[in-house]
């Protein structure tokens, strides 16, 4: 599947199926900087609201529709990119039909093409493995930012190429940094490469610390 068309009825499918079917697809951004290519080594399955046949509660859908996860309740395809922690940017593929918000967090994968430009985006990298592995790595490597978000993923100035064949060897676990029962064994929803140098290191979310009053 080739075709921007094919690739958004693949993606119109329930993103915990995609995730490791999507695995080794390869991501392009033609910025006026260049481009830059990523092959996808590691994802994560996002689910819908409360009122879904499918609730997710580590998921920014699931207190409901808001401005800034609109892009989630669109269409296939389309990207749905989020600022965090004040310092760093995320990128999601949107999956399943409209009005059923699902997305794929791009956590991980190996530059392809573009190097140099990322190595440019990404000075804090020390070796090429490191350019893209973590979800805000690959977003700074290949420049995505919130004004990305809502954008085509499979129209210019981007491209996405699914593989010819699965991944050989896929594993599952507990999405990263998910706090709450959204972060549990009970959503293994984070799927990676197996033995793949770029894939992000597992480190589950910590709880947060409450104010104690006197």
């Amino acid at each position: 599947m080739t075709e921007p068309a094919d690739v958004r009825a693949f993606l119109a499918g329930d993103p915990r199926v995609i995730a490791p079917l999507i695995l080794g697809a390869v991501l392009t951004h033609h910025s006026d900087a260049g481009p830059v290519s990523v092959r996808l080594t590691e994802v994560e399955a996002y689910m819908g609201p409360r009122d879904s046949q499918h609730p997710d509660p580590g998921s920014h859908t699931f207190g409901g529709r808001t401005a800034r996860n609109a892009p989630m309740f669109g269409a296939p395809g389309f990207l749905y990119v989020y600022f965090t922690y004040g310092m760093h940017y995320c990128a999601n593929i949107v999956c399943g039909p409209e009005d059923a918000p699902s997305a794929l967090l791009l956590r991980a994968g190996e530059i392809v093409d573009g190097e140099g430009l990322a190595a440019a985006r990404r000075p804090a990298a020390k070796t090429p493995k490191d350019l893209a592995s973590g979800p805000a790595r690959l977003a700074s490597a290949l420049g995505l930012t919130t004004a990305d978000t809502g954008r085509d993923a499979l129209a210019e100035p981007f491209s996405l190429w699914l593989p010819r064949s699965p991944a050989e060897a896929v594993s599952s676990g507990p999405r990263v940094g998910v706090a709450g029962p959204g972060g549990t064994s009970e959503y293994p929803w984070r799927f990676w490469v197996d033995n793949d140098p770029t894939v992000s290191r597992y480190k589950a979310a910590r709880p947060r610390k409450r104010a104690v009053t006197i």
